[in-house]
């Protein structure tokens, strides 16, 4: 803030307004409950809607209060969601502001989660020099922060600091075979009614495994938290590049179920005694690469600019990570390796895939 007070932003904002940001960058993921991000898919309340309700719950309301913020502002600048004089006070057009600020491609919670994560996942692909693009960073009361051209190659290599980490960290297989285990056994407790969302929010990992070891009644729920839990990990049989012709039909949830027990069948039949929780349909969440910056001095936005990033290479970005993935029981892994018909189950008549 401090960079961008000497860049102007004293003119347009508030002292309350900028506690109110300061409040909402330290809160904002508050809300987060495990496997968040790799839950939108089913019927949960997002984390920055809980994020904006536990703001205005007290005692933390009174808390921002207390700090020389408005926790209303706060709350909105978070959640989306609370909009209108109702949700901001008078602060209605500082609001747009502080979300894009908070939210984008150089925002501070990007900056920080790719250094942090790099660093202590070992890996050399996220370290970014903040220092230098919070010192580069123009105001813009309607874009939130633009940039000059000396900052493209930072911009650029946050771009594909996040690709190779969704590659190599967050989407990395084993990755995907716990989260779509854990999803599974989750839908299975949602769509019976066995679990609310109210069950989820508010709980650590620990938490989460108990919850799905307890509830009785869910057919797969206990038996996946537990192999998640002890490091027993389905097996990846297939990976299928993302078609949106071929494949729409697997990108609702709560179909999987129906298209996973079709394969299950051609499996027995081909001698393989797959059971319907023994087999996953994985596909990745929907993901983008925000690039809604405006290059001053070229005065074009950043995919027009002279970044090699390109609307193109972003997209091929999100389409080499957009990957089909058939997880099997590691019990049953041999068996399937050996199956002459395996490609023809998978890629050939692509029962799994008829509506």
């Amino acid at each position: 803030m401090q960079n961008l007070a000497e860049r102007g932003i004293a003119d347009w904002i508030s002292r309350e307004g900028a506690m109110s940001f300061l409040c909402a960058c330290l809160l904002h993921d508050l809300g987060h409950f495990p496997y968040t991000h790799s839950l939108k898919e089913l019927s949960l309340q997002s984390h920055e809607s809980l994020t904006g309700s536990a703001i205005l719950t007290e005692p933390l309301k009174n808390m921002v209060g207390a700090c020389g913020a408005d926790p209303a502002l706060t709350a909105a600048i978070v959640d989306k969601e609370l909009t209108g004089n109702s949700a901001c006070g008078t602060h209605n057009a500082e609001l747009l502001f502080y979300r894009k600020l908070l939210s984008g491609c150089l925002d501070p919670d990007k900056l920080d989660y790719l250094n942090r994560d790099a660093r202590y996942c070992g890996v050399p692909y996220g370290i970014q020099d903040v220092d230098f693009i919070l010192s580069r960073l123009i105001p813009c009361p309607e874009r939130g922060v633009d940039i000059d051209s000396r900052l493209i190659p930072n911009v650029e290599a946050i771009l594909f600091a996040k690709y190779l980490m969704y590659r190599t960290v967050y989407w990395h297989r084993q990755v995907r075979a716990a989260t779509s285990m854990i999803k599974k056994g989750l839908l299975e407790g949602l769509e019976s009614g066995k679990i609310a969302g109210e069950d989820l929010y508010n709980l650590d990992d620990q938490g989460l495994f108990d919850l799905l070891r307890k509830k009785a009644g869910i057919p797969h729920a206990s038996d996946l938290a537990e192999a998640v839990r002890n490091g027993r990990l389905y097996s990846a049989a297939a990976e299928i590049p993302f078609s949106e012709a071929e494949h729409t039909c697997l990108k609702d949830v709560s179909n999987r179920s129906r298209y996973e027990e079709q394969l299950a069948d051609e499996f027995r039949r081909s001698g393989v005694p797959l059971g319907s929780g023994d087999i996953i349909i994985d596909v990745p969440e929907s993901g983008s690469f925000e690039t809604g910056l405006f290059v001053l001095d070229e005065q074009r936005c950043f995919a027009e600019s002279s970044s090699a990033f390109k609307t193109g290479t972003l997209n091929s970005f999100v389409n080499t990570l957009y990957t089909i993935r058939i997880f099997i029981n590691p019990l049953f892994c041999k068996k399937v390796e050996t199956l002459s018909e395996l490609s023809d189950i998978l890629n050939g008549e692509k029962l799994w895939l008829r509506s």
